[in-house]
């Protein structure tokens, strides 16, 4: 643990000194704000209007949340299907790989087109960019399983079935949580892009009207938060990760 605070006291200092060499090549160079704004006025504008910005934050982490589980809930199942299926493994996931390859803000607009300005294309966004680490990470957990481990449950009669869920699956959860954390750190950034294409609240909006009115210290408070929520997912998930997979490896 003492470790741990070390490591994240030395990151913070070193952001601090980032921060204040910022400020100071800010007022040196005498930057105009709506080109650069210098990090103390991006705080102020942050405690000033907070009451505008909050309710946006809220927005798009429920959006985020959302798309975070439907997209790991779909991806994981997805995984289990092609590890269990070789044959449809061969058929899907090249498929799966062609789909990382378009991109989402082109795909965005037909997404409306199909679906409307509602709740469904935002979660398909957040969805599809959530579900392919989570299905690329479970399966090499899957095909990481000890083959000697796997060969003496066959000897002692298991079925496939159990073998799949009493040792290749507990086996796979480091891996899963690896996937989980990568999804995460997207989702905040999916939520974001989705937002931008007809949300009435959420951090892309705000962004957006910031944007439109040059008020770029707007901009640097949304992408801080941006920043920040996804830093606040990956460590909730390493939590829940320590928690799981140590309770995994006590019990083995």
């Amino acid at each position: 643990m003492s470790k741990v605070w070390i490591r994240g006291g030395r990151a913070f200092l070193f952001l601090l000194f980032l921060f204040i060499l910022w400020e100071v090549l800010v007022k040196v160079t005498e930057t105009p704000m709506w080109l650069l704004p210098a990090p103390s006025d991006v705080i102020k504008e942050a405690i000033d209007g907070f009451d505008l910005f909050y309710g946006h934050i809220f927005s798009t982490v429920y959006l985020a949340l959302l798309g975070l589980t439907i997209g790991c809930s779909v991806g994981l199942l997805i995984a289990i299907i092609l590890y269990r299926l070789p044959k449809v493994n061969e058929l899907l996931y090249p498929l799966l790989i062609l789909s990382q390859n378009i991109p989402t803000i082109v795909l965005a607009p037909l997404l409306i087109i199909w679906f409307g300005f509602g709740m469904m294309p935002k979660l398909i966004i957040i969805s599809l960019v959530c579900f392919f680490p989570i299905v690329v990470a479970s399966m090499d957990g899957f095909r990481q399983t000890a083959p000697e481990l796997k060969h003496y449950l066959q000897m002692v009669g298991a079925t496939r079935n159990q073998i799949f869920w009493k040792l290749e699956f507990p086996h796979s959860l480091p891996s899963i949580f690896s996937g989980l954390k990568i999804a995460a750190t997207y989702s905040v950034m999916g939520a974001v892009i989705s937002e931008w294409l007809g949300a009435k609240t959420g951090i892309g909006v705000y962004m957006t009207l910031a944007q439109s009115s040059f008020r770029i210290d707007r901009v640097f408070i949304a992408i801080f938060f941006i920043m920040i929520l996804s830093v606040m997912l990956f460590g909730i998930i390493r939590i829940i990760e320590k928690l799981v997979v140590k309770g995994r490896s006590e019990g083995a």
